[in-house]
């Protein structure tokens, strides 16, 4: 495994469609076991392939509700159900430093298939919801930005919650 650089909004690679993912091979493995130990190296929640350069559907991220948290290997993701709506503080590893209100659905499915090319459905609420729709919007090469209703400055927000830590 290795880390992977995370590209940063003005990179054209970010702005482009993702091709779908045919092969379910070693060099998958590989791209999705590197994903996985970028993501956990830099504390974000969520990581797309576009993110690192590579134009193919797949995603990662973390299910923090689940006891412990769990990592998700997405290929092929789409969201095909939602509901509710949250106003919620996002950030984004590839825009790093910028955060800002967008809303999200409060619970959301997504069709995936795993790394061996099984299909498979997952549910998710809260900051799940909102990483499953933040991170396929990456794969049709789209930014939070895109979304953002009111820009906040985090650390004042912070501040004013009495929490720490960043949202992705």
């Amino acid at each position: 495994m290795a880390l992977r650089k995370i590209l940063t909004q003005g990179d054209e690679q970010l702005l482009k469609r993702s091709r779908k993912v045919e092969k379910f091979d070693a060099r998958l493995h590989t791209l999705i076991d590197d994903m996985r130990e970028t993501l956990e190296n830099s504390g974000g929640v969520g990581l797309a392939a576009p993110q690192v350069g590579v134009l193919r559907r797949v995603v990662v991220l973390l299910d923090v509700n689940q006891e412990p948290e769990e990592m998700v290997e997405l290929v092929n993701p789409e969201v095909v159900e939602q509901s509710g709506e949250q106003r919620i503080v996002e950030g984004c590893l590839s825009v790093p430093g910028v955060y800002g209100y967008v809303t999200r659905p409060t619970w959301a499915k997504i069709r995936a298939q795993d790394r061996d090319g099984n299909w498979f459905e997952r549910e998710g609420e809260g900051i799940v919801a909102q990483c499953f729709c933040h991170e396929t919007e990456h794969l049709d090469g789209h930014l939070f930005t895109e979304k953002v209703e009111e820009y906040v400055d985090i650390e004042e927000l912070q501040r004013e919650d009495g929490e720490e830590g960043e949202p992705e």
